[in-house]
């Protein structure tokens, strides 16, 4: 796919320019063409090498979201379908995604089911998104299923961002420390330490220990790069595994204090998702399967498919929920009344609003609580330092 420069005039005569994205220039004049534009010139736009540009071209959460909500009012405000596609197209800044719209709005007016359109591009629209529009065409409720899409699409973005916020400081301020002590470590210690060595005596066990580490990272700085380096394409080859991707979610979900900050992430995602799905009109063992690939955490999603094989034995939902460890009493008692009295998607609603908050509390107290861990780990860092190298120095000098 080519992106064309173009510089036209339209049926009032007034001149416009923009990007048009096509398979080849021919069909980039036919796009154009076919929008009523006369063409006064039309340029191939050379891609920027590297992938910087393909990185902020990348389609972001936050660019389906922008796209959900535009598209819902558009489709409120009763504008025909195809038309909507093109206006969002027209506005998208993003050139991929742009084409991505474009593409879309030709198919549909070509006779092609929206959901069908968006279902062709899975990397964009995920299985979850397509279903819900689906649900919506069924039931002639599109405008409706696209706001409540768009308003749950914005709730989990919301939660990813701050969830991510609140790791940003700490991340920071521990990179920061890292480098500064690997610095430390390859070039200033071995300056100290050899005046600690000629001065003779016996060194404490904290000395030996900085002088044995600051030794090896100057070096072996090499070997220390490709652990690194081998650790880390380890780590995501063994995500890769069905196995390995379980063991690591399992450790996840079992960590002190971020352990029940995940329960409660991957629960909100669970019952969300469900909820949105059940509103739209899709059927509840669909619903299950399509929210087990949402999740993305292995054990949720075992549980959450063996909650499916529960209901189409004709079993309870909360079969299955009320065994685990990873869901609260709470929360498949109140599945089970709302499966009871046929609310189920009133109950998944209030519950993901009641985990939504604790989490916003839980981000809250731990950015309360970062501060002080971060200065007690600096502490010990400089405490282990001044143990292990100027306390010798200090003694090394009052012998004079």
């Amino acid at each position: 796919m080519s992106v064309f420069k173009y510089r036209a005039l339209t049926k009032e005569k007034r001149t416009v320019a923009g990007l048009v994205e096509a398979p080849s220039e021919d069909m980039a004049v036919e796009i154009l063409r076919d929008k009523e534009l006369k063409i006064i010139s039309l340029i191939e736009k050379r891609a920027r090498s590297g992938n910087f540009n393909v990185i902020l071209d990348r389609i972001k959460p936050k660019d389906i979201v922008m796209f959900s909500r535009q598209f819902s009012v558009l489709i409120g405000a009763s504008v025909p379908l195809v038309q909507s596609l093109k206006l969002l197209a027209e506005q998208t800044k993003k050139v991929k995604f742009k084409g991505i719209i474009n593409e879309i709005a030709d198919e549909v007016d070509g006779g092609a089911r929206l959901s069908d359109s968006l279902a062709k591009r899975p990397k964009v629209f995920t299985d979850f998104y397509v279903n819900v529009v689906k649900s919506g065409e069924t039931s002639g409720k599109l405008d409706e299923v696209l706001t409540y899409l768009a308003d749950e699409l914005e709730k989990d973005y919301d939660m990813t961002s701050k969830i991510k916020g609140a790791m940003i400081y700490p991340a920071f301020v521990l990179s920061g420390l890292t480098v500064v002590g690997i610095v430390m470590m390859v070039f200033v210690v071995p300056k100290l330490t050899a005046v600690i060595a000629e001065g003779g005596g016996e060194l404490p066990l904290a000395t030996k220990i900085v002088i044995f580490i600051s030794d090896f990272l100057a070096g072996y700085y090499w070997l220390v790069g490709f652990m690194m380096v081998a650790f880390i394409a380890g780590f995501r080859f063994f995500m890769r595994i069905p196995a390995g991707k379980r063991i690591i979610d399992n450790i996840i979900l079992r960590l002190p204090i971020f352990g029940k900050l995940f329960q409660k992430i991957y629960l909100v995602r669970f019952t969300r998702s469900l909820q949105t799905l059940l509103k739209g009109g899709v059927n509840i063992t669909k619903g299950l399967a399509i929210t087990a690939e949402v999740v993305a955490n292995s054990v949720y999603r075992e549980l959450i498919f063996e909650t499916k094989k529960e209901v189409e034995d004709g079993n309870s939902i909360t079969s299955a929920m009320e065994n685990s460890r990873y869901v609260p009493v709470m929360v498949s008692q109140m599945m089970g009344i709302g499966e009871k009295t046929g609310r189920l998607d009133s109950i998944l609603e209030s519950i993901s609003n009641f985990y939504g908050r604790e989490i916003d509390n839980t981000i809250a107290n731990l950015m309360t609580l970062m501060e002080p861990i971060i200065m007690v780990i600096m502490g010990v860092g400089v405490g282990t330092m001044v143990a292990a190298i100027i306390m010798p120095m200090y003694s090394l000098s009052s012998q004079f």
